[in-house]
């Protein structure tokens, strides 16, 4: 059975009703940080870097409990992103114009695996929230 908020904090960053009253009220905060990082694709990536700002801000809010793992997964899943990004619209445009654009009828799939990559990763852990869990 998978853990639960109540096992995950007793077991790794120590439960008390102070601790648990935090992590409550910083779930809201969490939600609308996923929420931005979903809309972020429609949006030119501009809300995924201000969920950036946000999760920078309140980082320390967060520290030393079960919540601390979404804000560290939702930092690399961004800086993962970017790097992906990069290298699959560079693909698709270098490789593309190299073939007189013929290239470009194959390589749209790379930045659409990106975000295909990227949904997935805030969706798993946006559900893991909702569990009460932190996310691997």
């Amino acid at each position: 059975m998978p853990e639960t908020i109540d096992a995950v904090s007793a077991n790794s960053y120590g439960s008390n009703s102070a601790n648990e009253k935090d992590v409550s009220s910083s779930m809201t905060v969490t939600h609308i940080m996923y929420a931005l990082h979903a809309l972020a694709p429609f949006t030119m990536w501009t809300l995924a870097i201000i969920a950036m700002i946000i999760g920078l801000v309140k980082r320390d809010d967060v520290r030393g409990t079960w919540l601390d793992s979404h804000y560290e997964y939702m930092s690399r899943t961004f800086w993962w992103g970017i790097l992906w990004a990069v290298l699959a619209w560079g693909t698709f445009w270098v490789l593309g114009l190299l073939t007189f654009g013929i290239g470009m009828a194959v390589l749209w799939i790379l930045p659409l695996i990106v975000l295909v990559w990227y949904l997935y990763r805030v969706i798993k852990g946006w559900l893991r929230l909702n569990e009460k869990r932190a996310v691997e």
